[in-house]
């Protein structure tokens, strides 16, 4: 895998960097629906669509790894309907678009706590996952029942049995030591984390991986995004000075 992000030509004398790992709060099918007078429900199943156009522009500009915020552990507290409607898109998504995806060269690895979800579903995730484990094309990450914080108490429990067992020193453990354990390893650190509705926070979600992300928030609400809105996050990346503390000589 590159470690240097791609560029596609948009104009003449200026190009797009691409960044080799987005990570997408997808936020606002509720108010999306709202808007349209529509059930909550009839947001997220637009919001499939929406993620069926991002997964297909991340193929065709070139981006290694896409992370999809697709449910928080925060969300359990909405109500149980709603709750039950998006386990199964999830269930829905992975088994009908599996076939596509997988003959589109696509990895698809799921992240978050799966001691919460109901055993049928944990099956389906495995099966996924070990089905495109070989392939080698885009990254496609969905974190879900996910919460960065639950994710960094978890790995720093498995750092401590390792130290209480012996197969670890205290001083040895580093940044990279945390970070193979995190869920996300043996991935890139998001560059671009982008968060529709407007809203300007990251809301527990790859709190670890994004300490040098670039942060781009647009106003439109998931199900609107589209390859103008995802353009525009590039361009607004693109014109980022990313020196990672340090400065330009």
């Amino acid at each position: 895998m590159s470690t240097h992000p791609a560029t596609v030509s948009i104009e003449p004398q200026r190009e797009l960097k691409i960044p080799r790992h987005i990570g997408v709060i997808m936020d606002g099918n509720g108010r999306w629906a709202k808007q349209r007078g529509l059930g909550r429900s009839e947001g997220h199943r637009a919001g499939v669509e929406a993620v069926r156009r991002i997964v297909a522009l991340a193929i065709d500009y070139g981006v290694q790894c896409l992370t999809l915020f697709s449910f928080s552990a925060e969300n359990w507290r909405r109500p149980p309907d709603e709750v039950r409607f998006i386990f199964g898109l999830l269930r829905r998504f992975v088994t009908s678009d599996l076939e596509k995806l997988h003959a589109q060269n696509v990895r698809i690895r799921i992240i978050g706590d799966r001691e919460g979800l109901e055993r049928g579903l944990r099956g389906i995730i495995e099966d996924v996952e070990n089905r495109t484990a070989g392939n080698t094309g885009l990254d496609l990450i969905i974190a879900f029942n996910y919460g960065a914080k639950t994710e960094i108490v978890t790995a720093t429990r498995a750092i401590a049995r390792k130290v209480a067992a012996g197969e670890l020193k205290a001083e040895e453990i580093d940044e990279a030591t945390i970070a193979r354990h995190l869920d996300t390893s043996g991935l890139p650190d998001p560059d671009l984390i982008l968060r529709t509705s407007g809203e300007m926070r990251l809301s527990n979600f790859l709190l670890w991986q994004s300490a040098y992300a670039e942060l781009v928030f647009v106003e439109e609400n998931w199900p609107d995004f589209d390859e103008s809105v995802f353009v525009r996050a590039l361009k607004s990346y693109t014109e980022r000075d990313r020196r990672f503390g340090g400065i330009r000589t």
